[in-house]
């Protein structure tokens, strides 16, 4: 799958970028090359190759390390307030963002 300069335009539009002329060929080079290795990746024969848990898992034995789901510190109103001073714009608690997906 290639991408055109629309596609880009499209992207860069619903990614509220500004590209020139110059940027928009650069990108396009680049996310057709993203999708270049994807296609390479894909074409591999990978019948019988078990997935990893972990990359260095097909090198040597590896152990993850997990620790508990558990809550640093409670949550407060003030907390809460201090956290809501950085919204440019907000409601009910909530960050509110202009919609992007049309």
């Amino acid at each position: 799958m290639a991408l055109t300069l629309t596609d880009v335009d499209r992207i860069a539009r619903l990614s509220r970028l500004r590209l020139d002329g110059d940027q928009r060929q650069r990108m396009l080079d680049k996310l057709n090359g993203f999708f270049g290795l994807v296609t390479a990746m894909q074409a591999v024969d990978t019948t019988g190759v078990e997935p990893l848990a972990h990359p260095l898992a097909a090198v040597r034995d590896v152990q993850l390390r997990l620790h508990a789901d558990a809550v640093g510190e409670p949550a407060t109103l003030a907390a809460r307030a201090a956290n809501m001073q950085n919204a440019p714009v907000a409601q009910d608690g909530l960050f509110l963002v202009p919609k992007v997906i049309e």
